[in-house]
């Protein structure tokens, strides 16, 4: 997606430790009218994909999630990472950690929000590693849920979470793929492609 390529590139800073700081437009300071065009884009991915819920992981990925949740008309539910004294009732829990705060933290769904007739559409900020990803699908999978896809605003093409969930069959949009980065000069680079175009057009696969 030009557009969201373009503003990482004039406001994205690169900071070491293969960090992306996006936070005066994406993630802490939010740009609304980017969010709309991002939830479209999504929109135009899925058109004809049966989803019912978008699921997502608190914070950041909460007001992304609620966007693009207008264009399918469907409910938003995200991931607390905390036990909370009104989470009444049964609840899917699993264990995430977290590349950029490098800590492990509880994900709690309320099993009153997800059923086995759900399409389930994730949406988050972020992927690097695929670790909240992973333990999205794992909650999705205990419900008897169906995940219809990913969306990601942008993926850390240089690290194997597109990968991993790709190679589980999963069907992943992302709207902008960081090939390189460099903290010395702040250059990114994004790959022309998604990686499932570049698989399909490789013989190997």
């Amino acid at each position: 997606m030009k557009l969201l390529e373009d503003r990482i590139r004039k406001d994205g800073i690169v900071k070491p430790g293969n960090v992306l700081k996006v936070d005066s437009f994406l993630n802490h300071q939010i740009d609304i009218g980017l969010y709309q065009e991002m939830g479209r884009e999504w929109k135009r991915l899925f058109e004809g994909t049966k989803i019912t819920k978008i699921l997502t992981i608190e914070a950041s990925g909460i007001g992304l999630a609620c966007i693009t949740a207008q264009y399918f008309n469907v409910p938003v539910v995200f991931a607390k990472k905390s036990q909370s004294i009104n989470l009444d009732g049964e609840s899917y829990c699993t264990k995430i950690r977290s590349f950029t705060h490098q800590r492990v933290y509880d994900v709690i769904v309320s099993r009153k929000y997800l059923s086995p007739e759900d399409k389930i559409l994730i949406i988050d900020d972020f992927l690097a590693n695929g670790c909240a990803l992973e333990g999205l699908i794992e909650i999705i999978h205990e419900a008897g849920a169906a995940v219809a896809g990913v969306g990601i605003a942008v993926e850390k093409g240089f690290q194997d979470g597109g990968r991993k969930i790709r190679s589980m069959g999963i069907r992943v949009e992302s709207l902008a793929i960081v090939q390189s980065m460099d903290p010395a000069t702040g250059e990114i680079v994004f790959a022309d492609h998604s990686p499932a175009d570049a698989a399909a057009e490789d013989p190997v696969h």
